[in-house]
């Protein structure tokens, strides 16, 4: 008993000292927010905290994934918008019209504009969307680790404070038996009645309940020791460490949000200006568009090259005899039908399905006589133009093929010359053809220009008035049978027509003339076509300039190359193929003409 009374005050100043320590602790951690001292108590509330953080996160991460579907979507749908009003190849020769540059070039910017929706896409899912997915999952992963751990911790001081009950209990049955092995063993110590046997057996049932009572003190103060010290380590150290371990994941969670949410604002932010400049490209389409260019170009494409037809002249059937009136009459409305049917009305040919070469009036000749004047000049000038382009490439082929053949001579172990030989004799049979086709067409050009010029003369002027066959003749732009036989009877004429297209001539030789115009010869200058030849240069003017935004090096044939930041003449527009004609000065020769891609320049087309 007095062992007893003595080791109760023991146990009560542990108590005391373990409840001193932890206020302590809570005084020293209410100067930092924590989750493990302010939340010693809130496992629960936590859990289900972090838990809908975490929700949080991945709510967003689905907000991103349906944004990237919708800018994917309306990337796609911009690009099929701009396919389907892409002009069409039979609308090709509409687009040297300001208007429909205008719209194709808004066409282009509203290309970029779909892949900048694109880029955003793009980044959005390789860099935010990814980021928050592997986020969430670290989170979950760390999260579920700290709970597991709390759990255990809170499961061990569980079964510390069980212990601690039951020793407790133990400790509690054991004294009350020790006390009534006391009141029983002073009761049989007082009762003469007992023999001294009894008396001693009481006696060594009080010493063994003591001692038992003892034992089962000493076990409830070892394990109240045992679970203050656990439950002070517990809320002191083991679950403020698992708390802390929430709350950077929490903070971690939180600070993920903000970044990717800012983060996902730059993603925007970086295509801005690439989209401000679409705009500014939208804009300046619009202002590049001008009526009366578009107007002069509508003149220039549908010009035929006839004149008015003249005052039908009055005839008097009482001077005539009744067969001349009749053939007077008969002459005179053929006149006019046939004049009225060239020049006001005029047949409807049908668009060629041809290249970019091929204007609104077809032709089936060779020599394109079918057609009107001037319709006649621009397509035989285009013809030339193109054939030239061709010689000009064939040669140069032919030169690497004799520069290849030289070197595998000098140098057997590069190559055998032989195989060049067979390359080279088909280059100069197909050099020798475009050669012979380019001077065909140019006294082709030759002759319209000079059928041109009589037609402008008085004389002309005044065989149309007199002669209705002759004035059917020139209307419509061709010779008649006879007129045509006459010409292929002379072999004189058909050399004087070569003979102006040779070097000496300058005709389509020369890399200063624009691409697509004619030159007219010698004899022709002195017939007075020097004015109209010069009308048809001033008509093939540079459309405008060009800067290069980037190199390109010229890799495919028909191509130049060209240095950033260089200037260039714009000679022909883009003609949907992603491809626009351009040339420089150079030293050598005069001019360098090619195509570049058009999204390597910046166009500036005169007003």
């Amino acid at each position: 008993m007095w062992q007893t009374d003595q080791e109760e005050p023991a146990q009560q100043q542990k108590l005391a000292e373990s409840e001193n320590a932890a206020a302590a602790a809570a005084q020293n951690s209410n100067n930092k927010m924590s989750w493990g001292t302010d939340l010693w108590d809130q496992f629960d509330n936590l859990s289900l905290h972090t838990n809908r953080g975490i929700d949080v996160l991945d709510k967003y991460a689905n907000f991103l994934r349906d944004r990237v579907a919708i800018e994917t979507e309306y990337a796609g749908k911009l690009r099929r918008l701009v396919k389907n009003y892409q002009p069409k190849k039979k609308e090709e020769e509409d687009n040297e019209f300001t208007s429909r540059q205008a719209f194709r070039n808004l066409l282009k910017e509203v290309g970029d504009l779909a892949g900048q929706r694109e880029v955003v896409s793009e980044t959005l899912q390789l860099q935010i969307i990814q980021g928050v997915t592997l986020l969430s999952k670290t989170l979950r992963e760390d999260r579920k680790k700290c709970l597991n751990d709390g759990t255990v911790l809170q499961q061990t001081l569980s079964a510390q404070l069980s212990s601690l009950e039951r020793a407790k209990r133990n400790y509690d049955k054991a004294y009350r038996d020790s006390e009534k092995a006391v009141e029983n063993h002073k009761k049989a110590d007082m009762d003469f009645n007992l023999s001294r046997a009894e008396v001693e057996r009481y006696k060594n049932i009080m010493t063994s309940k003591i001692q038992q009572s003892d034992d089962a003190k000493n076990e409830y103060a070892n394990q109240l020791q045992k679970t203050n010290n656990l439950q002070q380590q517990h809320y002191g150290t083991l679950l403020p460490a698992v708390f802390n371990r929430l709350q950077e994941l929490d903070e971690k969670r939180t600070r993920g949000i903000r970044e990717f949410i800012i983060g996902a604002a730059d993603v925007e932010s970086s295509v801005a200006p690439i989209i401000a400049r679409c705009m500014e490209g939208i804009v300046k389409a619009g202002e590049s568009i001008n009526e009366q260019e578009d107007s002069l170009k509508v003149i220039e494409r549908y010009q035929s090259g006839f004149q008015p037809p003249a005052d039908i002249p009055f005839e008097d059937l009482s001077k005539m005899d009744s067969s001349i009136a009749t053939q007077s009459n008969y002459s005179s409305v053929t006149y006019n039908h046939l004049t009225i049917k060239g020049t006001i009305s005029g047949p409807k040919f049908k668009k060629p399905r041809g290249g970019i070469l091929n204007s609104i009036f077809g032709s089936n000749k060779e020599d394109f006589s079918d057609l009107p004047p001037n319709q006649q000049r621009k397509k035989l000038q285009a013809k030339i133009a193109e054939l030239q382009h061709k010689v000009d490439q064939e040669t140069n082929t032919r030169d690497g093929l004799m520069k290849m053949k030289i070197v595998y001579e000098a140098n057997s172990s590069l190559g055998n010359p032989m195989t060049v030989e067979g390359q080279l004799n088909e280059s100069e049979h197909e050099l020798e053809k475009l050669k012979n086709d380019l001077k065909k067409y140019q006294g082709y050009l030759d002759k319209a220009n000079q059928l041109q010029v009589v037609n402008n003369s008085p004389q002309s002027n005044r065989n149309q008035l007199q002669n209705g066959h002759r004035t059917s003749r020139h209307s419509n732009g061709s010779a008649s049978a006879d007129d045509h036989n006459d010409g292929d009877d002379q072999p004189d004429d058909a050399g004087s027509l070569s003979s102006s297209a040779s070097p000496e001539s300058g005709l389509g030789t020369s890399h200063t003339s624009l691409p697509g115009s004619g030159q007219g010869s010698a004899n022709e200058n002195a017939m007075g076509e020097e004015t109209c030849y010069e009308t048809e240069v001033e008509l093939l003017q540079p459309l405008g300039t060009c800067r290069a935004l980037y190199p390109f090096e010229a890799t495919s044939e028909g191509s130049i190359p060209m240095n950033e930041g260089e200037e260039l003449q714009v000679i022909e527009n883009d003609q949907g193929d992603g491809w626009t004609r351009v040339r420089r000065a150079n030293n050598s020769n005069g001019w360098d003409e090619g195509f570049v891609p058009t999204s390597y320049i910046e166009c500036t087309l005169f007003a």
